[in-house]
Parts: structure tokens; C-alpha cells; sequence
């Protein structure tokens, strides 16, 4: 009898070791404060850190003046999609808002996303990227792809 409840037991493991894997760059994504009407866009990153394709069925916001997209295509182990969030930045003051995602991940079949910031139009003009801020910038998104591939790796090995 232990022998089979161990086999059981040992084979949860193997299934669930085995499946895909949702993971974020980022959780929460802030915005600071912005001028009102000024571009809305964000990018979360989702890394497929299982083996068996990643497919997103739903992306959900929680009010009418977040709107998410994302494409229903599987993401192969090891890979990475985009999920675009867009705020009504026309709308004054302070944001919290929720974005709920849907996949076939067994252990997160819902994850949820942050955006937040502050639309003030008080709020200092952006200043444009030195050319050095614009390579550290590049540098940065460079590693932390790189981090996101190395991470895959590691989860596909366990």
C-alpha cells in the first residue's frame, strides 16, 4: 500500500513538472505620473518556463478604460509573447487597475497583472533619452531577456 500511494505520489510530480509554465517580467507596471493624453501603452512579457506549449485564452480588464490584447498563438517552451495594456490617460488622477490572465498554466490558470499611476497635468514634461540612457535601456531589456531565457532553461531541466 505505501508502495503505491509513493508511485502516486511520485507521478503528480513528474505531471506536474512536465506542463507549461505562465512567468512575468513584471507583476505591476507603473506608470508615475503622466500628462493627461499621454500615450497609455504598456508591455508585460510572458515566458513560457515549462515544456509543453503556453496558450493564453483570455486576457480580461477590469474596467472599461484598460484594454488588453494578446494573441492566442502558444508559446513554445522557452519563449516569450508580449501582452499590450492600454489606460485612458484622458481620465484625471490616480489608477490601480487589475488585469486578469488565462492560460492552460495546471498551477496558475489565472494570473493577475497590475497597472497604477497618477495622470496630473502638473506633471513634468517626459525628457527625451540621452543617447547613454538609450543604450542602458537597450542593455537592461537585453539582460533581462536573457535572465527570462535562463530561468526557462533552469525550469525545463527540473
Amino acid at each position: 500500500m505505501k508502495k503505491l500511494i509513493a508511485g502516486i505520489a511520485l507521478f503528480g510530480t513528474f505531471a506536474v513538472a512536465s506542463a507549461q509554465t505562465i512567468t512575468f517580467d513584471r507583476t505591476t507596471f507603473d506608470y508615475g505620473t503622466i500628462k493627461p493624453s499621454s500615450d497609455g501603452t504598456r508591455y508585460f512579457t510572458v515566458t513560457n518556463t515549462g515544456d509543453k506549449p503556453l496558450v493564453l485564452s483570455n486576457v480580461k480588464a477590469s474596467c472599461g478604460c484598460t484594454t488588453p490584447e494578446f494573441s492566442t498563438d502558444p508559446i513554445m517552451p522557452g519563449k516569450s509573447a508580449k501582452i499590450k495594456v492600454g489606460y485612458n490617460t484622458a481620465i484625471n488622477g490616480g489608477f490601480n487597475k487589475m488585469i486578469e490572465v488565462f492560460s492552460n498554466d495546471p498551477a496558475n490558470s489565472r494570473s493577475v497583472i497590475y497597472i497604477k499611476g497618477t495622470v496630473d497635468a502638473n506633471a513634468p514634461e517626459p525628457k527625451p533619452l540621452t543617447p547613454e540612457e538609450q543604450k542602458k535601456a537597450a542593455k537592461d531589456q537585453k539582460a533581462a531577456e536573457k535572465a527570462a531565457k535562463k530561468a526557462a532553461k533552469v525550469a525545463a531541466k527540473k
